[in-house]
Order: C-alpha cells, then sequence, then structure tokens
C-alpha cells in the first residue's frame, strides 16, 4: 500500500505538501476507513482553486514515470509560478509485506526528468542524476537485477524517439522494470502491479459526454444480461429505480434504454446525476482487477447528498482494501457515521492538508456534529 506522498513546487504546492496514510488517531468509530493501520478512504474538502484537481495528478504522476503514458491531459504551468526552484520533487513510500519501498524523482517539467531515487528497506539501489550525468547503481543485486546490462541503459539515456517516450531522459526504473527478468515476488513487480492499478477519476462535464466507441465497448460488455442486471442493481441501490434494456439496432449498433412501455433512450433522458453513476460505474466495475488506489474528484458533483453517501459506501464494500481518496465540497459528507476525524482532510489556499481531528484543540469525538463546526468557523484557521 502506499504509505505516504509528499510533493512540493508543482503546480498550486510551493511548499512541501505531504499525505501520511499511516498518521491515524486511532478512532473505535469508522473503522472501515482504515485497513493494516492505514488511512484507505479518505474525504479531502477544499475551496475551489486550493488544488485538489492538482494533487491528484500529482499523486498519478508515478505511472506517467514508470510507464510512460499519460493517463489524464495535463495542461497548463508546471512548477509553482511564484517559486524559483527549477525543479518538482514527488516522493511515494509504500510498504509491500515486511518491505518499504521509496520511490523519489524530480522533474523540470512534464517532459523532462532531473533525477530518480530508489530506497529498499533504507538502502539505496540506484540513484541516476540526468542533470550532472551521475550514476550509481551498485545495489541492484539487493532487487536480483545485477544481470541488467548497465551499458545498455547508459547508451539509451539520450537515444530515442522522444515524442514517442515523452521524456528526454529515460527513467531508469521504467527501463528496469522492461529489460530485466525479475521473480514474480519481486518488490519491483509488486511496485509495478499497484501504480497499474492507480485510477484517477474527475468529475464535470467530460464525464457525460461519452464518445460513440467508449459506449460501443460499454455495450459490449452489457450483452452479457448478468452484466446489464449488475448495473441496473447498481442504479437501484444508488435510489434510481429503473429497468434497464439493452437492443441492437438494424445498422449493427446498439443502443441502451429505460425499460417502459415504450422504451426511452438512455444517454438521451437521463439526468446528469445518473449520467456520472454510469460513467463511475463503467470505469470501475467491469474491469478484471481490483483498482489499487482511486482519486474520485469531486466524486459528487451531481448527486444529491443521500446519493453521495450511498456511494461511498458502495465504494467501501466493493473496494475495502483499496485506498480511495475522495474530494468534495458536501459538508453533508463531513460525519462520522461515513468517516472519521483523521480520515477527513482540508487542503488550504496555502497549500497545507490538515486532518480534522489536527485542525482543533477540541479532542474530537464520535458524537461531535463535524458539519456544524465546520460551518460555525471551527477550522477556518487551516482553510
Amino acid at each position: 500500500m502506499l504509505k505516504k506522498f509528499t510533493l512540493k513546487n508543482y503546480k498550486n504546492f510551493k511548499d512541501e505538501i505531504s499525505i501520511d496514510f499511516e498518521n491515524t488517531a486511532g478512532y473505535q468509530f469508522s473503522t472501515d476507513c482504515i485497513t493494516d493501520g492505514t488511512i484507505s478512504k479518505m474525504l479531502i474538502y477544499g475551496r475551489n482553486a486550493t488544488g485538489k484537481t492538482n494533487l491528484g495528478k500529482a499523486l498519478g504522476d508515478i505511472s506517467v514515470t514508470i510507464f510512460g503514458t499519460r493517463r489524464y491531459v495535463d495542461t497548463g504551468v508546471f512548477l509553482n509560478a511564484d517559486s524559483i526552484d527549477q525543479k518538482a520533487t514527488f516522493s511515494y513510500k509504500f510498504r509491500f509485506e515486511d518491505s518499504e519501498l521509496v520511490y523519489r524523482y524530480a522533474r523540470f517539467s512534464n517532459q523532462e526528468l532531473r533525477d530518480e531515487e530508489l530506497f529498499i528497506n533504507g538502502r539505496t539501489i540506484f540513484s541516476c542524476n540526468f542533470e550532472n550525468n551521475k550514476f550509481d547503481f551498485k545495489n541492484l543485486e539487493y532487487v536480483n537485477a545485477e544481470t541488467a546490462s548497465i551499458d545498455r541503459y547508459l547508451q539509451s539515456v539520450d537515444i530515442g524517439d522522444e515524442e514517442e517516450l515523452q521524456e528526454s531522459k529515460l527513467p531508469f526504473l521504467r527501463w528496469l522494470l522492461s529489460n530485466v527478468a525479475l521473480s514474480n515476488d519481486s518488490i519491483l513487480i509488486k511496485l509495478d502491479n499497484y501504480v497499474r492499478r492507480m485510477l484517477m477519476i474527475t468529475a464535470g462535464n467530460a464525464m457525460l459526454r461519452v464518445s460513440r466507441r467508449m459506449n460501443d465497448t460499454f455495450y459490449e460488455l452489457l450483452e452479457d444480461p448478468d452484466r446489464l442486471k449488475d448495473l441496473e442493481d447498481f442504479l437501484n441501490e444508488m435510489g434510481i429505480e429503473c429497468k434497464l434494456i439493452l437492443q441492437k439496432l438494424p445498422d449493427g449498433q446498439r443502443e441502451l434504454y429505460f425499460g417502459h412501455e415504450k422504451l426511452v433512450p438512455f444517454y438521451g433522458t437521463a439526468s446528469s446525476g445518473t449520467l456520472a453513476l454510469v460513467d463511475l460505474y463503467r470505469r470501475l466495475i467491469p474491469k478484471n482487477w481490483a483498482p489499487s488506489f482511486i482519486y474520485l474528484d469531486e466524486f459528487d458533483a451531481f448527486y444529491h447528498y443521500e446519493m453521495a453517501e450511498k456511494v461511498i459506501h458502495f465504494l467501501k464494500r466493493k473496494y475495502p482494501k483499496c485506498q480511495i481518496i475522495m474530494t468534495s465540497h458536501n459538508t453533508n459528507l463531513m460525519t462520522n457515521r461515513l468517516m472519521r476525524p483523521d480520515c477527513l482532510f482540508i487542503l488550504s489556499k496555502a497549500g497545507t492538508l490538515t486532518a480534522l481531528c489536527n485542525a482543533t484543540e477540541r479532542e474530537l469525538r464520535e458524537g461531535h456534529n463535524l458539519e456544524k463546526m465546520y460551518i460555525s468557523g471551527e477550522f477556518d484557521k487551516y482553510e
């Protein structure tokens, strides 16, 4: 699991900001927010333009570095506009069984890596400083990668189609995972598996404009009667009472309908909230693998507060071990019935992230009305 993430000088975040998933406060309620002593369900509040979306992009940047593919379109300024520092730093600390892995790197931009380092159980496995062409690979045997052809890697650092790689310096970890035969129980393979299953889902109008190609792929899944019934049951569980019917049209295309005396086209009539639910289902449920980490940005932007609560309950039940961070403006969700004070956070305009239990001098208990405290200004200092 991801134990700690640290970021500095990226977009909104000039100063260092950390998410410490191990920093729990020992509450005995809403224990389904904690997995193996680590926060697995987190809700972040923040006013507009505090950087909630950018925080999610930063968390997902590791997949760009390791795999060279972007799962989102990252536009605009990369480095913090008020900083004179010319690099952004990213640090991820993981624990896999009894081993701790830290992967740290710095970027000049989306396309250019400055340096990267890998540590396992406090030991430096490798370090690469691309700016000064300084490299250290002396502990590769610790991960059974001593057969790696370092000369071949060094030759490839400045060679290749940069438009294809989207990197002017090839990350060594990416090269190592692609060019060395590692055992299935290798900690690097465990890292690879975790990062491959990280998702970021952002609410907004883009969620509601699903391309025909995506619909066709989704409809192919729904041709399975059990899958169509599963989607129908999901919507009904969320409070959308409906009967779904999938039909194949004369031109070979498929279309989804609400089942009434007369069929009603689903995508032409469904509310924005219903469409957002289906988009969430489409991007999560049909996968044949379980996500390891999900960042749901403003997940409830189109939901009534009761539906938002149902979605949280569903995610807890469906993915008990998955680390899920949700962002929201909905203070109705700021309740101990759903979460707990060490899993509810405020992201400030200054770029600080503070758990509610650390944002007041009071000792927060299960009976406290957290929403009322928030609205009355109890936590204003941390906004």
